[in-house]
Parts: structure tokens; C-alpha cells; sequence
């Protein structure tokens, strides 16, 4: 029984995120660090870094990097949950939550599917 509820908070937690979370670009995005936030753009570059040691994928919004204004982080042991996100490159899409600041750019890490959806 605990589990159950349990599973039905967590569920609906993450079905509320996109919708309690402000919509902002990507550009907005450094106005909302420490802030919950859903962020809205297209997947301007997108890198598997499989060689590096974390192993990281990145999405960069509306900027290919090195120009980037934006990233969604997926780490490596979060990576099977979202199946091959480099191929949503030039796809419109939304992440939602915590937005950090890492060396002065805004990102948000992915932690399960439901904080990345298409649009």
C-alpha cells in the first residue's frame, strides 16, 4: 500500500512539472538559475560524449555549441531512459527542471523522460 502511494505522488509530481514550471527560451534561462523551469527550444547541436570520462550527452538549445546559451545534460547511467537523444537535433523540444549554473552557462540535467518532451 505504501508503495502505491508512494508510486502515485511521484507520478503525479513529475506529470505536474512541465505544468507548474515557468516557459521560458533559452536565452531567458539564465534569469532562472536555482529556479524550476520548463525551457523551450530547438535542439541546435547535440553530442554523445562517449569519450570523455562522464560520458554525457548534450543538448544544446537554440546555439550549436561553442556559441551555446543553453544545455540539457543526460548522464551516462540516465542515458538508456531517454534512448538516443542526439537524433532530436534540429527538433523543437522542451526540459523541465532545476536550472544550474555551470561556468556561467544555464542547464538543466535530465534525470528520466518525463523532463524532455517534444513540441
Amino acid at each position: 500500500m505504501k508503495q502505491t502511494i508512494l508510486f502515485l505522488a511521484l507520478a503525479s509530481t513529475c506529470a505536474t512539472t512541465f505544468a507548474s514550471a515557468d516557459k521560458i527560451t533559452p536565452a531567458q534561462a539564465k534569469d532562472y538559475v536555482g529556479k524550476q523551469a520548463t525551457v523551450c527550444g530547438v535542439v541546435a547541436s547535440a553530442n554523445f560524449a562517449v569519450r570523455s570520462k562522464r560520458q554525457s550527452t548534450f543538448l544544446n538549445l537554440d546555439k550549436p555549441y561553442p556559441n551555446h546559451i543553453f544545455t540539457a545534460v543526460i548522464r551516462i547511467e540516465d542515458r538508456p531512459k531517454f534512448g538516443k537523444p542526439e537524433t532530436l537535433k534540429g527538433r523543437r523540444v522542451c526540459v523541465s527542471g532545476l536550472v544550474l549554473d555551470y561556468r556561467g552557462k544555464p542547464q538543466i540535467v535530465l534525470e528520466g523522460a518525463e523532463q524532455l518532451r517534444p513540441e
